[in-house]
């Protein structure tokens, strides 16, 4: 089941699955059902969804909501206990063993299985590029085609490629303008024949169907030139175009015949066991790939066919057994949908039509989508054998949430910091309920800090970056400008070989980080343990006055400069329960850097503090316990990650944050509600939260805004010290 990034057997191999195609999201899921020890699993994939081209017609159609689409690959890849990196691969060094993406990052790989199906892009058909739409790959046109079906008046739609594909999207688009009102005229051009490919009894009942939606079929001229209104075709013929849909000539993707492996047409030509006949670590599948054995067309069926015995060939491989020859069926059960709810089937030459046939293709459509989301719940560990009393207990509770779980509660830290032994030194100064503390030389103070994570995912690099952020937090919350960084890496027990390129992963993604706030990056120390764990000791040069806690004063605004809700998301990430979509744009603003927010407010706040841990009631209450003041907060206000307000109504909470409502339960006053549960939300790598003078708060929020960050004005210091406040409507 769900392997955890703790997981007991050392790391020693290095499996990357490149593409998130059919195959590889049942790999995922056959995967996370029996894993293979000591194996890392990554999957990278330019989003973090992948449209199921199966229902894709019925989506223009209207017939399916474009979530029903999404294969959650994050989901999945937790399911599995792989790490997901967003990323489009762009080549192969087959002699390095690595995979380079578009933003110049290489994953290395020991295995490599490639599923990054085709494109209908056609860069040689003039215009086309600048005003056409290709149907794959199948999430961009999903998206905008979308956004075509929320306009209004008449439409001329093109569909170039009068294949199955061309003929299927062209009765979709007829059938969902019709249902929107909207006047449309649908042109299937084709440089050949329409459905020439087609047995001839499924044709015939196609091309009726094409016609009784009044789709005109243009044959054998080929088109010239793609402009804003309009196909030119050789014959000098003009197709009114408003949309004009590339469903033909569907090609591999342009770097695989880069990489010195064997190509068909730009293919990848595998062997029996679905490997490369060039180089027996890569394996290929889908539509990417030539299988040499039994060429196939390029149909979703043969990459599900092929996946358990991928997922064999690659455990295989890992553990030293036999691999399996993949058979693919010779002939198969084809549906095509007529855009309403009927569809054609075919298969030995026989074909079939009517509404019957749609219902049977949607069952299989939805058996298929539902074995990729329904996954077993995650296992709860086992209890050790002789155990203590209290171990059941903790062990039954939830898991630490990541990043939150890297932190104790306030209850267990009040007291103990304030009263920690050491000399007492004139030029060292620990300020009460600061993270930092400060270091006088003369005019000069220098801010120091340190923080770290444990991983709340399962990619170093993402984990780094975000812990260099979380670690400049104290810094940047304090005015002062970056200067120097100590690392503290551990690192998962793993082969000698493998210590290196983690390490390097870990150090080159923060490096980033301090690198562009002008901080060296002076050292470190590193370690193997049980899981990842990555931290920071930082410090920062101030003027002579740092923006501290103490400061704020009644009638100041509060501002706010990134949205809440880590906390609970990368819980419910842990447990499954979160969409991809919005884990990787937490992930996002986890890893967006503060430098240029605090450098914008440094001048301007009065009190200033990072949102992390305590929520933000516990870093509010900070600035009032220190200012001898107290605030009001409007809960509607709040700028919320994606997900989060959902994710807490469903009851989804971090680890840390019953005790963090607990320990301000004197002095808070919030309601029960999702909103109000998620001010006691931990965050990681939070926002600033600053108390500015009011009158300057408008012109704050705005240049913020233009920085790019979400920055809200959430509610005003108050002159009632001991209450904190967070109002359902306005403060």
């Amino acid at each position: 089941m769900m392997q955890e990034a703790g997981s007991a057997a050392p790391i020693v191999r290095e499996v990357l699955l490149v593409g998130g195609g059919h195959a590889h999201a049942l790999l995922l899921r056959r995967w996370g059902m029996r894993p293979v020890p000591g194996a890392r699993l990554t999957l990278v994939n330019p989003g973090p969804t992948a449209p199921y081209t199966g229902m894709l017609p019925g989506f223009i159609a209207g017939h399916y909501r474009r979530e029903e689409l999404d294969i959650d690959l994050v989901r999945l890849a937790r399911f599995a206990g792989a790490r997901f990196v967003e990323g489009r691969a762009v080549a192969l060094d087959r002699e390095a063993r690595a995979v380079t993406l578009a933003s110049g990052r290489r994953l290395a790989y020991d295995i490599v299985s490639l599923d990054v199906g085709i494109t209908s892009d056609m860069p040689a058909l003039p215009g086309f590029a600048a005003h056409g739409l290709a149907a794959k790959p199948l999430g961009r046109f999903a998206d905008l085609w979308a956004e075509v079906a929320r306009g209004a008046g008449p439409l001329a739609v093109a569909v170039l490629g009068g294949g199955v594909a061309g003929a299927e999207l062209a009765m979709a688009c007829a059938h969902r303008l019709r249902g929107l009102g909207r006047e449309a005229g649908i042109t299937l051009v084709d440089r050949d024949r329409v459905l020439g490919g087609v047995s001839p009894a499924a044709r015939r009942r196609l091309l009726a169907a094409l016609e009784a939606w009044g789709v005109a079929m243009v044959e054998g001229d080929p088109p010239a030139e793609v402009t804003r209104d309009a196909v030119l075709l050789e014959s000098g013929r003009r197709v009114a175009a408003d949309v004009t849909i590339g469903a033909a000539g569907a090609r591999a993707q342009g770097w695989l015949e880069e990489t010195g492996l064997e190509t068909e047409g730009g293919h990848v030509v595998t062997d029996s066991h679905l490997r490369s006949v060039t180089d027996a670590r890569v394996y290929a599948v889908g539509d990417c790939a030539h299988f040499r054995p039994a060429p196939h067309a390029k149909a979703g069926v043969y990459a599900v066919r092929a996946a358990p015995v991928l997922a064999y060939n690659i455990a295989a491989d890992l553990t030293g057994r036999q691999r399996k020859a993949f058979r693919p069926q010779r002939d198969f059960l084809k549906l095509v949908s007529t855009g309403g709810r009927a569809a054609v089937a075919e298969k030995a030459g026989l074909a079939l039509s009517g509404p019957a046939l749609w219902r049977l293709k949607d069952a299989i459509d939805a058996r298929f989508m539902e074995r990729l989301r329904d996954l077993p719940a995650m296992e709860r560990p086992s209890l050790p054998r002789n155990a203590a009393e209290g171990v059941a207990a903790e062990l039954s509770g939830p898991a630490p949430c990541g990043g939150c779980g890297a932190k104790l509660g306030a209850g267990a830290l009040s007291g103990v910091i304030a009263g920690a032994p050491g000399a007492v030194r004139d030029d060292a100064e620990r300020l009460p309920g600061d993270d930092a503390a400060v270091l006088r030389f003369g005019a000069t103070r220098q801010v120091v800090s340190t923080d770290h994570l444990r991983a709340f995912a399962l990619d170093p690099a993402l984990v780094a970056r975000v812990s260099a952020i979380h670690a400049l937090g104290d810094v940047w919350a304090m005015g002062a400008a970056p200067q120097s960084a100590l690392a503290t890496v551990i690192l998962p027990r793993m082969a000698a070989r493998l210590q290196g390129p983690w390490l390097e992963e870990v150090m080159t993604a923060a490096a980033d980080v301090f690198e562009a706030e002008g901080a060296a990056v002076l050292g470190g120390h590193s370690s193997m343990g049980a899981e990842l764990t990555v931290g920071f000791a930082v410090t920062g040069l101030a003027g002579a006055s740092p923006v501290t806690l103490k400061g704020a004063r009644p009638g100041d605004a509060l501002i706010v400069t990134k949205a809440l809700g880590s906390g609970v998301i990368l819980a419910a990430e842990m447990q499954g329960r979160a969409r991809g979509g919005d884990v990787v744009a937490c992930w996002e603003a986890m890893s967006t850097p503060q430098g240029t927010a605090a450098r914008a407010l440094a001048g301007e706040a009065r009190a200033m503090t990072d949102v992390t841990g305590f929520g933000l009631a516990g870093h509010l209450w900070n600035i009032c316990a220190a200012s001898g003041a107290g605030a009001e907060v409007s809960l509607a206000a709040l700028p919320l990650l994606s997900g989060a307000e959902d994710l807490a109504a469903r009851g989804i909470r971090s680890t840390l944050s019953a005790q963090n409502r607990a320990a301000l339960e004197a002095v808070v006053s919030a309601p029960a509600t999702p909103r109000g549960d998620l001010v006691f939300d931990p965050q990681t790598a939070g926002g600033l939260l600053a108390a500015v003078p009011s009158g300057r708060a408008g012109a704050l929020v705005g240049a913020l805004r233009g920085l790019g960050f979400p920055a809200v004005r959430i509610g005003t210091v108050t002159d009632r010290p001991g209450r904190l406040e967070f109002l359902q409507n306005g403060a």
